[in-house]
């Protein structure tokens, strides 16, 4: 009764991860067009900055803004491929099922599903990483250049 309860859930689950994992797919490619303009804008302005800085902030307001702009793509990039796994998973069991049946054409529609869906999560993870990488690169170096140009020390946190 309790593995019956647990199929259940499981597959109550799948209907929204799909959907997750859809919506992650299109924050990536929309994550990834908005970092090639950026880095056109970058190459184009060699001083320009994503981070406004305000005089009166300081360092620790300053980091905190950094994080609040990366964290989201950073989240992106590792729950992703756990959402994809949770993608694949659910429809196993009653396509397994399906195969000992010896419904073969009706499991195959089931892992093509499946197996979708985690080639989707893992793009999604994989734009995401690459995304979180160069931005986190550049905000960083920007930290970088506001603390040095404040005369505090070298060491930035973020």
């Amino acid at each position: 009764m309790l593995e019956e309860g647990f199929s259940h859930v499981a597959q109550s689950l799948l209907t929204p991860v799909l959907l997750l994992v859809g919506l992650g797919f299109l924050y990536a490619l929309w994550l990834a067009g908005a970092t090639l303009v950026e880095a056109l804008q970058r190459w184009r302005q060699p001083g320009y900055r994503a981070l406004r800085a305000v005089p009166e902030a300081s360092m620790d307001e300053l980091e905190m803004a950094v994080l609040r702009q990366i964290e989201p793509v950073r989240l992106l990039s590792r729950l992703a491929p756990m959402l994809g796994l949770i993608a694949t998973m659910v429809p196993l069991g009653p396509a397994l099922q399906s195969v000992a049946a010896g419904q073969g054409q009706q499991a195959l529609s089931v892992f093509s599903g499946a197996f979708a869906g985690v080639v989707l999560a893992l793009a999604a993870a994989s734009i995401g990483l690459v995304v979180y990488s160069v931005r986190r690169r550049w905000l960083l170096a920007e930290l970088f250049a506001i603390r040095k140009a404040r005369g505090l020390s070298d060491g930035v946190q973020a």
